[in-house]
């Protein structure tokens, strides 16, 4: 998951449920009414959902959607693989089937994947779905028309490197075999155990060659899920999706699809969203948002409303704010440099900033406090909730600078609350403490990414962020700490510029494994071991809380995702 946003990442605890602002916990919907159920309090079907977004949904092609900043939207349409399980908390961070019968058969080594499809799929106009089909799904979206979507196939695919995409190369990749209608083999270049939740990116589902236009396939892409396009107008600001007849729940155990029809309009204002479900009024009323959260000052007015604070769900997702160190830059290059800085850090400072222990719970570790990715606590240089100066000045005299030294933070003038000028003077004012003077470099946002991910212009000490494109450790650790993944001349996002032969070989090791359980723990470990060099300092990660309208009910949040699941919600 790229370093761009909160929203658009991969569009922020082990347990995700919703939860009354006040803190108190609730059951999975309202308690005071029977909205989207039946008398009995059971979700039914039936009705309109409308879904309220800040982001266009645009780019509406499985090629070209990178799965986590899709929102919930494209998996109401597009079927894949495997998905993620849709339930609450911890258990919806698992991966589970979605058209294929299982997780895959690995090879003993985990380079050759084979999956079977259920019997029974159909598209919305009740042909069959075949492996020929997810096999030219694939091809294309190595397209350079159709470019946009997750990396991973283009690197571990044998081939998929070279491949231009069935436009150039009509003969496809050999790497990926269909011996039947129901049986896909896939040759990785490399062992990658974690290949099931690959298998959950759009990037997978099936499209048929014959009805594919190319670009404009995204006007009207042909459904594998329970709701087919009725209408895309202005590249995504509203779609109509309506019920897909040929989809069957006997083969979809994971999409509930309750309603008859699901509106979506986006690209409007967050304060707008939010002041639109609050009100509940008309549609609106069984309206949700999957991007966008409430703010410190719209939070606390919901808090001290009982009946609005029983309509906010509260989710986590894998994302970890933190400063980011190049130890080519002096004096970063000095260890006890950086470990001043980590000493120094006042967490509580940057919550506030970050918007309140509401909206952010503090970090010491690189991976996200769930079990999925392996999480083990640890604080290599305890600075306490609100830092410890003391400790910084003694490193920072042996490393030469007895009376302090001057340094540079490089920002985000962005207001995300991620790498917001709020966050970099919390910090600037806490490192005063230590004897350190910063000096705030604030960039536009392009500017700033193009900046911070370049290995040529890479400042010393910047503001950085990171989330994981599946809850495991790999997409969070690979990217950052593996010295092959080093990028000289284009999008480098290993900061700290490591290339540690024993990191480098631990994750190939971990990602031969296959038992998903063992991988996490050794990531865990390989966390644990790559903080001891400081090359970044964890500050804390987010809390999403979404407001949703007073007629929806059966709210599923899990730990993949951090949002609403909307194939899941039902409404008056």
């Amino acid at each position: 998951m790229r370093q761009t946003s909160v929203i658009a990442r991969r569009v922020a605890a082990a347990s995700v449920s919703l939860v009354l602002a006040s803190g108190a916990a609730a059951c999975a919907g309202p308690q005071d009414n029977d909205a989207g159920g039946g008398g009995d309090g059971k979700p039914r079907k039936g009705g309109t959902l409308t879904v309220l977004n800040s982001n266009p949904q645009t780019d509406f092609d499985p090629a070209r959607l990178y799965t986590s900043g899709g929102g919930n939207v494209p998996s109401l349409v597009f079927r894949t693989l495997t998905t993620r399980n849709r339930e609450d908390g911890a258990a919806g961070a698992q991966v589970v089937p979605d058209l294929a019968t299982g997780l895959g058969t690995p090879s003993e080594n985990a380079t050759v994947w084979t999956y079977t499809l259920k019997k029974g799929l159909k598209y919305e106009d009740g042909t069959a779905i075949t492996t020929a089909d997810i096999k030219y799904g694939i091809e294309r979206s190595f397209a350079a028309e159709l470019s946009g979507g997750a990396p991973y196939l283009r690197d571990w695919l044998i081939g998929g490197a070279d491949y231009q995409g069935p436009y150039k190369d009509a003969k496809g990749l050999d790497s990926i075999e269909t011996p039947d209608e129901r049986t896909i083999v896939f040759h990785l270049n490399k062992p990658e155990g974690e290949f099931p939740y690959l298998a959950t990116q759009t990037q997978f589902t099936p499209v048929p060659k014959a009805k594919d236009k190319g670009t404009k396939y995204e006007e009207h892409p042909l459904s594998s899920g329970p709701y087919k396009v009725v209408k895309n107008e202005n590249d995504g600001e509203r779609l109509l999706l309506e019920r897909n007849p040929h989809w069957s729940a006997a083969t979809d155990a994971e999409r509930k699809a309750y309603p008859d029809t699901v509106e979506v309009r986006s690209g409007l204002d967050s304060s707008v969203i939010n002041q639109r479900l609050s009100a509940s009024q008309g549609a609106d009323a069984r309206a949700v948002t999957t991007d966008t959260n409430l703010g410190p000052a719209e939070l606390a007015k919901v808090s001290g409303d009982k009946q609005l604070a029983a309509r906010v769900g509260t989710g986590h997702f894998g994302y970890t704010n933190y400063i980011a160190f190049n130890p080519k830059v002096k004096p970063f290059d000095d260890p006890k440099v950086r470990q001043a800085i980590a000493y120094a850090v006042d967490r509580s400072s940057v919550i506030n900033a970050a918007g309140g222990s509401s909206l952010a719970e503090p970090a010491t570790t690189y991976l996200p406090n769930q079990k999925s990715f392996g999480y083990t606590p640890y604080d290599h240089f305890p600075a306490g909730t609100s830092g410890n100066p003391q400790k910084a000045q003694e490193l920072l005299k042996d490393a030469g600078y007895a009376k302090g030294l001057t340094v540079t933070l490089t920002h985000s003038n962005a207001k995300d609350f991620e790498t917001s000028p709020e966050i970099a003077t919390a910090l600037q004012d806490a490192l005063k403490k230590a004897g350190i003077t910063v000096k705030l470099e604030g960039l536009e946002d392009n500017e700033y990414r193009d900046t911070i991910h370049s290995a040529k212009t890479e400042p010393g000490f910047f503001l950085a962020h990171w989330g994981a494109d599946w809850p495991s450790g790999g997409p969070f650790l690979a990217p950052i700490f593996d010295g092959r993944q080093i990028v000289k001349d284009g999008a480098n996002f290993n900061t700290g510029f490591l290339n540690d032969k024993t990191v480098n070989d631990e994750i190939d090791a971990i990602n031969k494994l296959t038992n998903l359980d063992a991988a996490a723990e050794r990531w865990g470990a390989l966390d644990r071991k790559i903080g001891e060099q400081a090359l970044t300092v964890p500050l804390f990660h987010p809390v999403y809380k979404r407001l949703y309208g007073k007629d929806v009910k059966n709210i599923v949040i899990s730990d993949w995702t951090g949002v609403l699941d909307i194939s899941q919600v039902s409404v008056k």
